[in-house]
């Protein structure tokens, strides 16, 4: 399969590469890499690089791609997501017993959650288009990132405490949750 990495550079410390649902290879690389390190590390991992663009490239011959979302329907769905996530948010945070700093709705093309260090948490609109379950296993999953930054087993014995269905909850997202994305 022929593919042209896009190499974006940043403060970040480790090398990352991702493959997007449109068939776009994105390599992120800390300032100071070399280029050489970097073309060597997208060699190390050429295989699985393939095998994912493969895997997308079927995804999207046995499902095109339907309608995109209007600009209406975002902002209807980014309103909806400001009025609901933000009560869940501090409920759960109770719950969890942590403190967050700030919520954001935002509309992202491959995170339906994320969690800064500093405590910020950022949640997809599209999470309103998802069965409310599914919805707390991600506000969940992003509170108890606060307590561990990591997904370690840790990290997800406190999401169980709290969700103990949180595997059929991950499974049905990864499912059906690109389907929702894809509209983007």
């Amino acid at each position: 399969m022929d593919y042209e990495p896009v190499i974006i550079r940043s403060r970040r410390k480790s090398l990352q590469v991702e493959v997007h649902n449109d068939l776009s290879v994105i390599v992120r690389a800390p300032r100071w890499v070399s280029l050489r390190e970097i073309n060597r590390f997208i060699d190390e991992r050429r295989d699985w690089i393939e095998e994912t663009l493969a895997r997308a490239k079927k995804r999207i011959d046995d499902n095109p791609v339907p309608d995109r979302y209007s600009e209406y329907e975002l902002q209807k769905l980014a309103e909806q997501a400001r009025k609901t996530i933000p009560p869940l948010v501090e409920k759960y945070a109770d719950e969890i017993g942590v403190k967050y700093s700030r919520v954001t709705i935002r509309t992202q093309k491959t995170r339906w959650g994320s969690c800064s260090n500093k405590g910020n948490l950022n949640f997809n609109c599209l999470l309103m288009l998802l069965p409310e379950p599914v919805m707390n296993y991600v506000i969940v999953h992003e509170l108890c990132h606060i307590k561990e930054m990591n997904h370690s087993p840790a990290f997800w014995r406190e999401v169980e405490k709290h969700c103990p269905d949180y595997r059929y909850l991950r499974d049905f997202l990864k499912d059906n949750g690109e389907k929702v994305l894809l509209r983007l």
